[in-house]
């Protein structure tokens, strides 16, 4: 049996300017880890302050208590669950980005339904991986999203795709990129 690392999807921003290992061993980036279940988060703690240059400032155990932490600490980054209690994590993304636009949420999830990744999209995520990614991805999105990058898990970047096919098919296109999509204006 062949065992294949997933490759994730990164889009990145020209603009930006690339950070370098060793800027980012001095510049310090804080995050705010909102997951409902405690050995989760911790070890989701452990594993991205052992890179050396993520600070974990905060950890939200529901989506009312990241808006609050948020508020209170600023981190650079959010790693956000979606299914969690009292507030979920969609909702706790567009309360927080209606207020702190310039923070950058990951969504961390269990969940690969299309609604759910659309609705992150729309409420402003930056990325959306699977909790099955390794560390090391998590800390590459995290550092990517931080540049104004968008990040996403391979199998999620491949339901983007697919949605994009789907509503830019020629048949269904609105009649503008219908016209360039044929080449024509």
């Amino acid at each position: 049996m062949v065992v294949r690392e997933e490759r994730p999807f990164s889009i990145h921003n020209p603009e930006m300017k690339k950070l370098e290992r060793n800027d980012l061993l001095l510049d310090q980036i804080t995050v705010l880890l909102a997951e409902d279940h405690a050995a989760y988060r911790k070890s989701l703690k452990l594993l991205l302050e052992s890179d050396g240059d993520i600070d974990v400032v905060g950890e939200a155990k529901n989506g009312c208590e990241a808006v609050r932490l948020n508020k209170s600490l600023h981190p650079d980054v959010i790693v956000m669950d979606v299914a969690m209690p009292l507030l979920n994590g969609l909702q706790a993304t567009r309360q927080i980005l209606a207020t702190f636009p310039a923070t950058k949420v990951l969504i961390l999830s269990a969940h690969s339904d299309p609604e759910y990744i659309e609705q992150a999209m729309v409420f402003g995520a930056s990325g959306y991986l699977l909790k099955h990614s390794s560390a090391d991805v998590l800390a590459q999105a995290i550092r990517e999203v931080l540049m104004g990058n968008a990040y996403f898990s391979a199998a999620i970047s491949k339901k983007l795709r697919d949605r994009c096919q789907k509503i830019f098919d020629l048949g269904s296109a609105p009649r503008g990129v219908q016209l360039q999509a044929a080449g024509t204006s």
